[in-house]
C-alpha cells in the first residue's frame, strides 16, 4: 500500500466513524463505537510495544517481536511474523517434548508442506493406539498456538486400533464419567489439575478434572497421567498397586508399565489410555481432557 492508497483508507475510516455517530439506534452506535474503541487501543498498545522493543536494536527485533505475545498475535493476523512457520512448529514440538519423552517416546519434525505439518512419531509413541488421541491432544493444540495458518498435522508410526479387536469408539465423558458430573471441558481443552500433593510421595490418586476422573501417580518424582479404567476387566484403577513403573490391577492383577505409555506386560493387545499431561513452571499440572478414547 504506497502513501496515496494509504491516505485514501484513512478518509475512508473517518467516514465510517462519522457514520456510526450518526446511528439512529443507540444500542447499536454505542455497539459499534465500543468495537472500534476496543480495537484503537489494541492496536495502539502493540505499536508501543513494537516501539519499546524496537529500542532493544535491529538485530533483536525479531525474536523480541515473536515473544510478545499480544505483537505476535496482530503480525500473525496479517500474515507479518518475523519467524518461520518451522522455527514456530519447533519450537512447540520442543514444549510437549518432556511429556513424550516422560512416556518413553519421542517426536521428529518431518517438514511443512504448504499448510501441513508432516510429524514422525518415534519411541512408545510409535504404533501405539493411543497415539492419535496423545498427538491431537498434546501435538496439534501445542502447533496451533504457535502456528495458527497450520491447516493440518499429519503423523508418520501413528497406527489406528485394528478392526479384527471389535472396538467401537465412545467419548471417555461418557465412558468413564459419572453420571452426575459435569460435562468435561470440549475440544480437548487443557484444565489445570494442581500440584497433586496427594502424589507428592509416590502412589496414584483418582481425581476430577473438569468433570472426568484421571488416574495421576509419579515415578522418580515424574508425574503420569492414565484413564482410570483397567483395559482387562474394565474395573477402576483406584486401588491398584504401584511398584517400581509396574501398576497392578486389584481387580484382575494385569500389569501395566506407566514409563511406557501403559502398555501391558501381561497381554499385549492392552494398553492404557494415557491423558496428556504438562507440568508448568510453577508445577501445576494440566492435562487435556474432553479426548475421544477406545472402549
Amino acid at each position: 500500500m504506497d502513501d496515496r492508497e494509504a491516505h485514501a483508507r484513512v478518509e475512508r475510516v473517518e467516514a465510517l466513524l462519522e457514520q456510526i455517530e450518526g446511528l439512529a439506534d443507540p444500542h447499536a452506535r454505542e455497539k459499534a463505537t465500543e468495537m472500534t474503541q476496543a480495537l484503537l487501543e489494541l492496536y495502539g498498545e502493540g505499536l508501543a510495544r513494537v516501539m519499546a522493543h524496537a529500542s532493544g536494536g535491529a538485530e533483536a527485533l525479531p525474536e523480541a517481536l515473536a515473544g510478545d505475545e499480544l505483537v505476535s498475535h496482530l503480525l500473525l493476523v496479517h500474515d507479518l511474523h518475523p519467524v518461520s512457520v518451522e522455527t514456530r512448529v519447533q519450537g512447540a514440538l520442543e514444549e510437549v517434548r518432556p511429556y513424550l519423552e516422560s512416556h518413553g517416546g519421542n517426536v521428529e519434525l518431518v517438514r511443512v508442506d504448504g499448510g501441513t505439518v508432516r510429524l514422525r512419531m518415534q519411541g512408545s509413541c510409535s504404533g501405539c493406539p493411543s497415539s492419535a488421541a496423545t498427538l491431537k491432544l498434546a501435538i496439534e493444540e501445542a502447533i496451533f498456538k504457535a502456528a495458527p495458518e497450520v491447516e493440518a498435522v499429519e503423523a508418520e508410526g501413528v497406527e489406528e486400533p485394528a478392526s479384527s479387536m471389535k472396538v467401537i469408539q465412545l467419548p471417555v465423558a461418557e465412558a468413564v464419567r459419572d453420571d452426575d458430573a459435569p460435562a468435561p471441558a470440549s475440544g480437548g481443552a487443557w484444565a489445570t489439575a494442581g500440584g497433586l500433593p496427594e502424589i507428592s510421595g509416590g502412589g496414584t490418586v483418582v481425581k476430577k478434572v473438569s468433570g472426568e476422573p484421571v488416574l495421576f501417580l509419579k515415578v522418580e518424582d515424574v508425574p503420569y497421567g492414565y484413564r482410570p479404567r483397567c483395559p482387562g476387566c474394565w474395573k477402576s484403577l483406584a486401588n491398584a498397586a504401584l511398584q517400581g513403573t509396574e501398576l497392578t490391577c486389584a481387580a484382575c492383577g494385569t500389569r501395566y508399565d506407566v514409563r511406557r505409555a501403559g502398555r501391558c506386560l501381561d497381554a499385549p493387545d492392552l494398553n492404557l489410555d494415557p491423558v496428556p499431561l504438562l507440568v508448568t513452571d510453577g508445577g501445576l499440572v494440566k492435562v487435556a481432557v474432553g479426548s475421544a478414547a477406545v472402549a
